[in-house]
C-alpha cells in the first residue's frame, strides 16, 4: 500500500514537473509583441551611458547601381539628455565623424579639412535617429515615429525583434519613409538598421563586438584639429 501510495505520488510530481516544463517552454517560445520590445528598450535605455561598437554600413543607389561599403568603430556616450556619438570609419578611406552640441564634423586625414555642419532646426530630429536603438527610450519612438513590430529573426547569430517606423514629421519622413530596426531580443540593442531614402536607395548599417557601459577611448569625443575648416551654407 505504502508502495502504491509513493509511486502514485511521484507520478503526480513527475507530471506536474512535465506540465510545468511545458509551460515554461512556451512561455520563453511566445512570440513578442510591440509593447514587449519597447519594454525591454526602456529597461536597456534607463542603464545605458555608453556604447562602443563595431560597424559595417553600405549605401546603395538604385539609379547608378551602386553599392558603397564603410566600416570602422562607433562612439555613443548619453548623459541627461546630452548626446554624443563619434565613428572612426577606417575602411574604404580613413574619415572621422563627430556630432557634439548640435554640430556634426567630418574631418578627412588625407586632405587634411573638417567639414562643420549645423544641425540647427534638425537637432530634434537628427538626435532622434542617432538614438535609434542606442539609449533613446521606447516610448520614445511612439512619440516620434509610427512604429510596428514585424516579428523576429536571426541577425549575426543573435535573436532579433524587428521594428518597422515610419517618421511623424514631415521633414524626417521626406529624408527616410520608412526605418527598420532589429533589437538583440537579450539586451535590447540595435544590432542592424536599415533607413530607406525612397526610390530603391538605403542606408544598412550592421553592428558587431558591440561593449555596453564601459569606459571609452580617451578623446573619442574631441574635434579635430584640420589645416582647413569648411563650413557649408544653410547646415544640414
Amino acid at each position: 500500500m505504502f508502495l502504491r501510495l509513493l509511486m502514485k505520488k511521484s507520478l503526480s510530481l513527475l507530471v506536474f514537473l512535465i506540465c510545468a516544463g511545458l509551460w515554461a517552454v512556451a512561455q520563453a517560445n511566445r512570440p513578442a509583441d510591440l509593447q514587449t520590445v519597447l519594454n525591454l528598450i526602456d529597461r536597456t535605455a534607463a542603464n545605458l551611458h555608453t556604447v562602443e561598437t563595431d560597424f559595417a554600413w553600405e549605401d546603395y543607389e538604385r539609379v547608378v547601381n551602386n553599392l558603397d561599403h564603410q566600416n570602422g568603430v562607433m562612439y555613443f556616450s548619453r548623459s541627461g539628455k546630452d548626446v554624443e556619438m563619434s565613428a572612426e570609419i577606417k575602411q574604404p578611406a580613413p574619415k572621422f565623424v563627430l556630432f557634439k552640441a548640435g554640430t556634426v564634423r567630418v574631418y578627412e586625414p588625407r586632405i587634411d579639412q573638417v567639414t562643420v555642419y549645423n544641425v540647427g532646426k534638425n537637432k530634434a530630429d537628427f538626435e532622434a535617429f542617432l538614438g535609434l536603438g542606442f539609449g533613446g527610450a521606447g516610448r520614445d519612438l511612439t512619440k516620434n515615429f509610427e512604429v510596428r513590430y514585424a516579428g523576429s529573426e536571426p541577425v549575426a547569430g543573435v535573436t532579433a525583434y524587428k521594428l518597422e517606423l515610419v517618421p511623424r514629421t514631415a521633414s524626417a519622413r521626406n529624408t527616410f519613409p520608412l526605418i527598420t530596426l532589429w533589437i538583440d531580443a537579450d539586451r535590447g540593442i540595435a544590432v542592424q538598421q536599415r533607413f530607406d531614402q525612397g526610390g530603391g536607395n538605403y542606408r544598412l548599417a550592421q553592428y558587431s563586438n558591440i561593449k555596453l557601459n564601459q569606459k571609452l577611448p580617451d578623446g573619442v569625443f574631441k574635434p579635430k584639429k584640420a589645416k582647413t575648416t569648411v563650413t557649408p551654407q544653410g547646415g544640414m
